[in-house]
């Protein structure tokens, strides 16, 4: 059971994390409780499943980030590993999961790329398919940017 300081915790984890150089005693500040507090509940949380993870929203056309490419590919389940392992190590790569193939989508791996030109996002692929074999893939460059939100479990008022 969550008590008011761990809705209070949640509550803050919802919105913006504060752009200064400790987030987390930032945090802990406007709380009212120390930083080691707040890395204790968070730590509590992680254990006890209320929380999976602390993620960053990166807003990349505003960084200038012009071809957003998802990047789907189609590698046998054996090789699936080694190929994550290549592929996380590309800075300009923001995701890297797998999924359950389906009769009508033939891919299992899906690679967020961002980079300044579609052309440098092919050279990204180009460079990964040199080390981990060729593999069916297709790219789905990013139209337009849309709304970025999490889900509130907390407000105010609960």
């Amino acid at each position: 059971m969550l008590n008011s300081l761990d809705k209070d915790i949640i509550r803050k984890l919802q919105e913006d994390l504060p752009l200064v150089k400790e987030p987390y005693r930032k945090l802990a500040e406007d709380l009212g409780i120390s930083e080691e507090k707040l890395m204790e509940r968070l730590e509590d949380f992680k254990k006890q499943g209320i929380l999976k993870r602390v993620g960053a929203v990166l807003r990349h056309r505003k960084v200038g980030y012009k071809a957003n490419a998802m990047v789907v590919w189609d590698i046998p389940r054996e090789k699936v590993d080694q190929a994550a392992k290549v592929m996380i190590t590309y800075p300009m790569l923001s995701h890297c999961y797998e999924r359950e193939k389906t009769e009508e989508w033939p891919y299992n791996m899906y690679t967020m790329i961002h980079c300044e030109s579609t052309e440098e996002c092919k050279e990204i692929i180009s460079d990964i398919m040199n080390q981990i074999g060729k593999y069916d893939y297709t790219i789905l460059y990013s139209t337009d940017e849309l709304k970025k939100t999490s889900v509130k479990y907390f407000t105010e008022t609960n």
